[in-house]
C-alpha cells in the first residue's frame, strides 16, 4: 500500500463545499517496522502466474572456473523473494517509473548498455 497523497485532483470539490458523509475519511497510516530488514540485491529474477506476480532479489557472485583457464561462473544467489498480486505489481511498476524519472531529471539518464556507460580506454 503506498502511504502517499498528492491532494485533490482538480475535480474534487473542496470538503467545505461536500456534504458531510460525503467528505472523505482521513486515514493515518502508522508504519510497523520492528521486523524491517535491509537487503542489498544487484540481481532480479520475475516469474508470474495468472494471479501473482513473483520477484525474486539476490546477488550475482562470481564462482572460480570450474576447470583451469575456464570462465568463472555466475551464480544467482537468491535472498528475497516478493509475491504480489497484479494490482501491487501494477501500484509498484508506476512508483519505480515516477521514482527513476525524478533521479534522471537530476541527475541524466541512466545508460542501461555497460559498454556505452565505459570511458575509452578503459
Amino acid at each position: 500500500m503506498a502511504a502517499r497523497s498528492d491532494g485533490p485532483t482538480p475535480s474534487e470539490k473542496p470538503a467545505a463545499d461536500q456534504p458531510r458523509e460525503a467528505r472523505p475519511q482521513e486515514l493515518v497510516v502508522r508504519l510497523d517496522e520492528r521486523n524491517l530488514r535491509t537487503t542489498y540485491a544487484n540481481a532480479f529474477r520475475t516469474n508470474a502466474t495468472a494471479e501473482e506476480v513473483m520477484l525474486d532479489f539476490g546477488l550475482n557472485l562470481l564462482a572460480p572456473p570450474s576447470k583451469p583457464g575456464g570462465q568463472p561462473d555466475i551464480i544467482f544467489q537468491i535472498t528475497e523473494r516478493i509475491v504480489m498480486n497484479y494490482f501491487q505489481a501494477k501500484r509498484l511498476a508506476l512508483t519505480l517509473g515516477q521514482i527513476i524519472r525524478r533521479h534522471e531529471e537530476e541527475f541524466g539518464e541512466l545508460e542501461l548498455d555497460v559498454a556505452k556507460r565505459r570511458k575509452s580506454g578503459a
